[in-house]
């Protein structure tokens, strides 16, 4: 990719997270490449513990220590963005631009009428099944979006796999990772799924009677009624009872293991669109996604290398690696795990057909999602649960009126 040299030499520092040992590498890669082109532009990429990455922008923010190019995970830009951390991307981002992105990518990082970030990648959620076992339970394969399993087709085939004998469990939640972002990503679906949400999304001025209300109580009865039915364990010791001790039957996760699931299980491996809980499947999405700051003294210079990760390619390169949706549709049509036909391409329809639902799209979130965190781990462990879904509406409440509901900048 030619570059049209800078007048003077630049350097431009960059954080990024430190995910996943592949995707460290490839942009590793990508810097060292960019580097080599002889643009002017001397990108300095600083990698940063990922457990504590949120709490340092927000520090290095305070100090006026931000580097001009960063990462974050996806609901945490409206936070940055309202506390004026970051600068908007409009006048760098062409319609064509633009198009070619999911629509996902561009929903994730628009706040208050201005685009604030890209990724190169976005995320799905689905159900991971074990083919032998299902057929042996004989539970219907749903094959696609028209056809997910209903609340009663879904307990069905709990029942089922779990009268196996191969089976422990018949679902694994992953819940071994930990209470934190894992619980709002992974179970703020079934709030929505039946009919409930985290925050009242017209206003998101107050969470009570949404996360509290009829539907969201029913949704997280349920849930707590499969670690209680025994459908589901409440502590794993580790991540792999899915594809390596294959003691349970489904896996409730996202596309990033592709990798593991499909070497160890083969072509016993199916994927099964989210169920429908009375309102319509629902999954995540949102990833990990770039923005500059506003006090970066070289934004053009920091563009420059943002418009080289997102690259059909330079997308590819990274996708190729992680597992991850491609965030630009240019690339996933060259992409042969997302592609049309590909095994994973059911997490694309997902992202355009309405599917994937964002997670709340306001300054308040990381409270929100702290909350919530809070209150799946206690019903998980036999809590009552209204009575925790009302403790997560109170903070969320304090918290909004603390900040007079979070005005727009």
């Amino acid at each position: 990719m030619a570059e049209e040299p800078m007048s003077e030499e630049v350097t431009v520092e960059v954080w990024f997270h430190s995910g996943k040992g592949e995707e460290r590498e490839v942009l590793d890669a990508q810097v060292e490449a960019f580097n080599a082109m002889g643009t002017g532009i001397t990108i300095n990429a600083v990698q940063l513990p990922e457990g504590s990455y949120n709490d340092q922008v927000n520090a290095a923010a305070l100090a006026g220590d931000l580097p001009c190019l960063l990462d974050f995970d996806g609901p945490f830009l409206y936070n940055y963005a309202w506390a004026g951390y970051l600068t908007p991307l409009d006048d760098y981002v062409s319609d064509d631009l633009r198009n070619d992105f999911l629509p996902s990518i561009i929903d994730q990082g628009t706040y208050a009428g201005h685009l604030y970030s890209l990724g190169t990648f976005d995320s799905g959620l689905a159900l991971w099944g074990n083919k032998e076992y299902l057929e042996k339970a004989g539970v219907r394969i749903p094959t696609g979006l028209d056809d997910p399993w209903t609340k009663d087709e879904f307990l069905d085939a709990l029942e089922k796999l779990q009268a196996l004998d191969e089976v422990d469990y018949a679902i694994d939640f992953k819940m071994n990772y930990g209470q934190g972002e894992w619980y709002t990503y992974g179970f703020s679906p079934f709030l929505q799924s039946f009919g409930g949400d985290l925050i009242d999304r017209n206003t998101y001025q107050s969470a009570d009677g949404v996360l509290n209300g009829p539907e969201a109580v029913e949704a997280m009865e349920f849930f707590q009624s499969l670690f209680e039915q025994g459908y589901a364990n409440p502590e794993p010791a580790g991540d792999d009872d899915f594809y390596i001790n294959k003691n349970t039957a489904l896996s409730w996760v996202g596309h990033w293991m592709w990798g593991p699931h499909s070497e160890n299980l083969g072509d016993n491996l199916v994927l099964i669109p989210a169920p429908d809980f009375g309102k319509g499947a629902v999954t995540g999405m949102g990833s990990w996604n770039w923005g500059l700051t506003s006090s970066c003294p070289n934004p053009d210079a920091a563009w420059k290398f943002l418009d080289y990760l997102i690259s059909p390619d330079e997308i590819l390169h990274m996708t190729n690696a992680n597992g991850a949706v491609p965030a630009r549709k240019s690339a996933i049509a060259k992409s042969d795990l997302y592609g049309e036909g590909g095994f994973l391409n059911l997490f694309v329809q997902q992202l355009e057909g309405g599917v994937a639902v964002p997670r709340p799209q306001t300054p308040a979130y990381p409270v929100i999602t702290n909350a919530f965190a809070e209150a799946v781990q206690n019903i998980v462990s036999g809590a009552d649960v209204k009575t925790e879904l009302d403790k997560a509406v109170k903070t969320i409440d304090q918290d909004i009126e603390d900040n007079q509901g979070y005005p727009t900048p």
